[in-house]
Formats: C-alpha cells, sequence, structure tokens
C-alpha cells in the first residue's frame, strides 16, 4: 500500500472519529424524557396539553423542567424543537423517548433540536411519544453554562415523517466512498497491466 492510501485511510478513521465522538463540555443541555424520568411515559394532571404544533418558554433561571401531554390524537415518532438563542453547536441534547438527538442550523438562522427515530421499549412496544402520553423536556446548565432565561422554543411534530437519516449515515456513506474510490483504482491499475 503507497503511503498516501494509508495516510487517507488514517484521516478518514480520525474524522469518522471526531465526528462520532463530539461532545462540548459546556454546552448547555436539553432531555426529553418521560414525566416519571427515563421512558416512563404516564398521565400527568398538572402537564400542558399540547397539540402537533406548540410554543413555550425557558424558565427564567436558564434551567428547570417543563410538562406536557400530547393531545395531538397522533402518535409522534420525531419532534422538532426550534429556538433562535443558542448555537446549534453549542446545545447538547438527548432523550430517552427518541433514537437520535441531532441539532442543525436552519437557513433563516434559528436552530432546530431534531429528535427522531422511535426506540423499542419493554416487550418491543413503540416509546415516541404516543397520543394521550406524557413526557418532559429539562433544561439544565452545564458547568456555568445555561440557557438563556425566557427564551422562546416552537415545537413540531412528526416533521419530517421518514426523511430523517440515522445518526451514523454520513460516516458510513464516507467510509463507503473510501472504498469504492481505492477499489477503482486497484480495478484501473489491474485494467493497465
Amino acid at each position: 500500500m503507497k503511503i498516501t492510501q494509508v495516510f487517507a485511510v488514517v484521516l478518514l478513521l480520525a474524522v469518522g472519529s471526531m465526528m462520532a465522538f463530539a461532545d462540548g463540555i459546556n454546552d448547555p443541555r436539553i432531555v426529553v424524557h418521560g414525566v416519571a424520568g427515563g421512558n416512563a411515559l404516564v398521565n400527568c394532571a398538572n402537564c400542558v396539553g399540547v397539540g402537533m404544533n406548540f410554543s413555550f418558554g425557558v424558565p427564567k433561571g436558564g434551567s428547570g423542567t417543563l410538562f406536557f401531554t400530547n393531545e395531538s390524537g397522533e402518535n409522534w415518532t420525531s419532534l422538532a424543537l426550534v429556538e433562535k438563542g443558542e448555537p446549534a453547536a453549542d446545545i447538547k441534547c438527548s432523550s430517552y423517548l427518541f433514537a437520535s438527538c441531532t441539532t442543525k442550523t436552519l437557513k433563516n438562522g434559528e436552530v432546530e433540536i431534531l429528535l427522531a427515530g422511535v426506540k423499542s421499549g419493554a416487550l418491543n412496544q413503540e416509546i415516541g411519544i404516543q397520543n394521550g402520553q406524557s413526557f418532559s423536556i429539562t433544561f439544565s446548565c452545564v458547568n456555568k453554562s445555561c440557557w438563556p432565561g425566557g427564551l422562546t422554543f416552537t415545537a413540531h411534530a412528526n416533521p419530517h415523517a421518514g426523511t430523517v437519516p440515522e445518526p451514523g449515515t454520513i460516516a458510513l456513506m464516507v467510509t463507503g466512498f473510501g472504498v469504492m474510490f481505492s477499489r477503482r483504482k486497484m480495478w484501473k491499475n489491474r485494467w493497465n497491466s
């Protein structure tokens, strides 16, 4: 193997590893989970009933938990939270109810936090957020880096139904292109021999 090919493979592995483990230490965090914690979806008398589209504000101190109930009549397999106040690169998100949580900056400058993909719960039941189920959104500070108090979010359930890629899709695609490119050179060299 040539030095350039070895270098390309090492570089590809390094970039893929950085993409997989990128994590900011001082980022404000948002967690979507069941009212009782984790993926426990129970009914909640004090939760605010919401439909497919709703809005809410971050607690004044920049941290705290808000409680909601899905009263849309549909099960949610994804949930987009849109805000303008924290850069996408500074937000850390996670969810016990969805398989992935990603952030991106939209064309209009707003930031979308997309929770997508349904996990399988106990007895292979879908989790997501089912109609009539309650859930909570927790805003937390990490090392004194908090959300701006009073920041307004808009939420949209099932915004990109069927079009959300798996988290590792880009890394797999880059690896596949790298393999195809290296094989192409090998086949070309064999035909020219």
